[in-house]
Order: C-alpha cells, then structure tokens, then sequence
C-alpha cells in the first residue's frame, strides 16, 4: 500500500511541475528521495516514463482540436501550414532523439536520487526563466531554424533539474517567438517522444519487469488528472508573461536541496 500511496504522490508531482517550468524529473527525483525511494535506476526510470506517458496523454486532450486540425492537413497530401507544422515538430524531436538512444544507460544513471545534481540543474533552469522574462516578445512564428534550437533544448532538458517546457518555453522567447506559439509548440512537440519512448518499452518488454503495475496505473491517473490542470494553468502564464516567479522557486528550491545535503556531509 505504501508503494501505492507514493505513486499517487509522484502522479501528482509530475501533474503539476510536467508544464510548470519547474522540472517535472527533478522534483519527481526530490519527491523519490523525500519518500526513501529505494529503487534501481531502471525500475525509477520506468516509473519516470510511466508518469511522462500520462502527462502526454493530458497534453493530447488539451489540444486536441490543434492535433485533429493538424491531421486533417497532412491527409490533405499537400503541402499546407499543418504540413508544415508537421516537419518543424519532427526536426525537433532528432536531437532528443539522437541522445536518447546512443545514452539510454548514461542518462538512467542519471534518475538516482542525485540532489546535488538537481539542484545544478534547478539553478540552470531558473536562470533560463530569468532570461525569457526579460526577453521582448517580437511574434515570430517558429522557423525550421528555431525548430531545431528548440530540439536541442529539449534534448539537454533529459537532465533531471532542467525543466523541459522552461527549457523549451525559455528558448522559444529568446528567439523571439510568440510566447502562446512558443506554449502551444512546446507541449506538442514532447508527445511523438514520450509515445515512442513507451512503445520501444513495450516491444522491449520493460513493462513485463516491475513488480507492481497498480502503483504504475495509480501514479499514471493522478498525472494525468493533474496534468489538465497545470497544462491549461501554463499556457496563461505563458502568455501573461509570468516566468520571473518560476525563475525565484527554482532558485529556492535548489539552495535548500543543496544546503540540505550539504549539511548531512
């Protein structure tokens, strides 16, 4: 039951902190340690995914009616904006992609419960924010160029500590990009990832391994139900220009998680 209850706690801290820039696998790598999460990195990775995959799902409901537009154009089997579109979130999704697979190990090693390297990243983040917030919103809609900028972003953001959407969302407006595109391209461009990194798990046969699939489902409906949530929260501070606030909790946080350890010496 215990494992249950902090599967649910763990659904709702990726909810929450998946589309606030906060980093989601972060503070999931925070939550586990506060828990006395003992796993292996596989089995913590598993439940890291599990959690994503919920998120994803959320992400999928919050624009479906963008996704049904943007389908609609590609079986147009012409050349038109959701085409378009269509390609930039591909070429944005290589360099995470290409990190994904040739560092699968390196980046597993990575989800334990490593504070110290958190709280790094957590600072990284806030001083991303810190940089959108002053940045001028100049309108420029997402060019093959920026695309790629913003892949690589996500691509660094696979550390636990950089917020993928803050890291995303930051790149966006200091490329000058409409803050509600640089939203909207954000949360899509994330759910082709997340949806192939669970079906390679699945024909891998990773899912078959864990001992316990209820605290897996518990923690994946509380994601979910908390991502809706968070997800439509986000896009108005986006577009509110409200990431200064995100900037001073992630340097918050960091100092106490790293004090903390610290102090254990």
């Amino acid at each position: 039951m215990s494992e249950i209850i902090s599967a649910i706690v763990l659904g709702i801290v990726q909810g929450l902190t998946e589309f606030l820039p906060v980093s989601s696998s972060g503070h999931l790598e925070l939550a586990k340690y506060i828990l006395g999460d003992t796993s292996m990195a596989q089995q913590s990775l598993m439940m890291t995914v599990t959690l994503h995959v919920a998120t994803a799902l959320s992400t999928i409901v919050v624009f479906r009616k963008d996704i049904v537009e943007i389908f609609r154009g590609l079986f147009a089997f012409k050349w038109n904006k959701e085409t378009e579109f269509s390609a930039k979130i591909i070429l944005s999704m290589i360099p995470a992609a290409i990190v994904g697979v040739l560092f699968e190990k390196q980046i597993e090693a990575l989800f334990t419960r490593n504070i110290l390297l958190v709280a790094g990243m957590l600072a990284i983040t806030g001083v991303l924010l810190m940089l959108a917030h002053r940045a001028k919103d100049t309108g420029k809609p997402v060019s093959y160029f920026s695309a790629l900028l913003v892949g690589i972003a996500q691509a660094i953001a696979i550390t636990p500590g950089i917020s993928r959407s803050g890291a995303t969302i930051s790149t966006s407006v200091l490329l000058g990009i409409d803050r509600g595109e640089a939203a909207r391209f954000s949360f899509l461009m994330v759910v082709p990832l997340i949806l192939g990194k669970l079906a390679k798990d699945l024909l891998d046969g990773e899912y078959g391994q864990t001992e316990n699939m209820i605290a897996l489902a518990s923690g994946f409906v509380f994601a979910f139900l908390t991502g809706l949530f968070a997800c439509r929260l986000m896009i108005r501070l986006v577009k509110g220009s409200k990431l200064i606030y995100f900037s001073i909790y992630c340097f918050a946080v960091a100092i106490i998680a790293a004090a903390y350890i610290l102090s254990k010496g």
